[in-house]
């Protein structure tokens, strides 16, 4: 099955959304419930449903809206989380793990009703096919059997013909199907959220640097250059930039940076090659990709623990497209996009109150974007109305990241992690290619059989009709 191409306009990301007007700095001393700190999909969903519960809410962003990974992603809104299932299953059980996976499901549907009814010139793409690199039938089984019976999720098996039906390449095998999966332009929804949020009477403050937090007491101070503020509710919803009012949350995060590149338009070469528009990704965790605006290609890949330039990765990913598909060798980039992301070490997101009145929602990386939505809610429901799901990650505790140590470890892992992923897949084409010149070797043999015995049939007929 191909689902139809969607007709999402030129992606934000690549140069056609205007320049946002800027907003003003904080610089009177402010007194609200609620001050959240950062300006990302966490933060600002945070924000409009507090305010949308009628709370006073202020959002301090060092920067501006959507500087860091919210304004640089690909837009993929996937079911569950950044960790295999079987893995969630393992930490915390199946019957908890069910009820997280229900709220990664809701995070999804909010995006969804949210572009509906306020943002509805933002297209939606629909579905997501995770393929694996190696031949997982049996296995295939299983996870239908768990994410679909279990979870209750829309699930569907892929056989190997199915995939490289929509897929032209032999580096793929089976996948699980998403019909109910979407892609948006995160950077529209990113502006629409805060637009959103504005309107329910949140006040957004760029150029605003946290320099300190005084979370003690039942009115927490919040130190700015140019002010000070003062709310009974904190939400940290930074990222691995949050620095040095949230050190301990910062320390849990490892800096990785994702590299995307979006291709010059490939015209109808690319429907031959690549038929399935929605979003597609790797078991592996190497390769996410997907078709927009028609017949471009968007593909995110390789990773880093440092700060590269993106020019440098253009190639990487340029060759890397080639690899996957040769047919799109000649594939020529039109712009490379990265942003920092703070990866968890359990690989789940940090959500919940640290301590009375100071939350947090953070280590989104490599979570669609479900998961900050969902986060969001959560926080302004346990705020607002006591609601305690929060408590569900409360098995995924702040755990220190390592420091400039545990970086240089995480990229080793994640090269040697890479390598491993190559080589299961290059077996699993060895195996393929030689399950498929021993089956051509039993059909050569067996017409050679059959050759023979029609010979020696005839031969024996021959010689019958001679002795009559």
């Amino acid at each position: 099955m191909t689902i139809p191409v969607s007709e999402t306009p030129v992606h934000a990301l690549w140069g056609d959304l205007p320049a946002a007007e800027p907003r003003a700095a904080l610089t009177l001393d402010l007194d609200v419930d609620v001050c959240v700190v950062g300006a990302g999909f966490a933060g600002l969903t945070a924000a409009l449903e507090a305010a949308r519960r009628g709370m006073s809410v202020a959002v301090l962003e060092g920067q501006h809206v959507g500087w860091a990974a919210s304004g640089h992603n690909l837009g993929s809104v996937l079911p569950g989380y950044g960790v295999p299932i079987n893995d969630l299953i393992a930490r915390v059980g199946l019957s908890h793990a069910r009820e997280l996976w229900m709220l990664a499901e809701v995070g999804g549907e909010y995006i969804r009703d949210t572009v509906a009814a306020s943002a509805p010139d933002i297209a939606i793409t629909p579905g997501a096919l995770e393929v694996s690199t190696t031949d997982v039938g049996e296995r295939l089984i299983g996870w239908l059997q768990t994410i679909g019976g279990e979870f209750g999720t829309d699930v569907e098996g892929w056989q190997i013909d199915r995939v490289r039906d929509a897929l032209r390449t032999r580096r793929y095998f089976h996948a699980l199907h998403f019909p109910k999966a979407f892609q948006i332009d995160g950077a529209r929804y990113l502006r629409a959220l805060a637009s959103l949020a504005e309107a329910a009477g949140v006040r957004i403050f760029e150029n605003t640097p946290v320099i300190n937090i005084d979370s003690a007491g039942i009115r927490k101070r919040i130190v700015t250059p140019s002010a000070k503020l003062r709310a009974a509710q904190v939400v940290l919803a930074g990222n691995v930039h949050i620095g040095t009012p949230a050190l301990r949350l910062a320390s849990t995060l490892m800096p990785l940076w994702r590299y995307a590149a979006v291709t010059e338009p490939l015209g109808e070469r690319l429907g031959e090659v690549i038929s399935y528009r929605g979003s597609i990704l790797d078991d592996d965790g190497i390769d996410h990709f997907r078709v927009v605006d028609g017949d471009r290609l968007l593909w995110s890949s390789p990773e880093t623990t440092w700060r590269g330039k993106p020019e440098r990765f253009g190639r990487v990913i340029r060759r890397r497209i080639a690899t996957v598909f040769p047919q799109l060798a000649q594939a020529k980039i039109a712009r490379v996009f990265s942003s920092a992301f703070g990866q968890t070490v359990h690989g789940m997101p940090q959500i919940g109150e640290l301590r009375p009145g100071l939350w947090v929602a953070s280590g989104f990386g490599r979570q669609g974007l479900n998961t900050s939505a969902m986060a969001g809610r959560l926080i302004a429901a346990g705020i607002a109305e006591g609601d305690d799901r929060w408590r569900l990650f409360s098995p995924f505790e702040l755990v220190w990241a390592g420091g400039n140590m545990g970086r240089v470890v995480g990229q080793v892992a994640d090269g040697l992690s890479r390598g491993q992923s190559a080589a299961a897949g290059a077996v699993a084409r060895w195996r393929e290619r030689a399950v498929a010149r021993e089956e051509l070797r039993e059909e050569r043999r067996s017409a050679r059989i059959a050759a023979a015995e029609a010979r020696t049939e005839r031969a024996a007929q021959d010689f019958r009709s001679d002795r009559h």
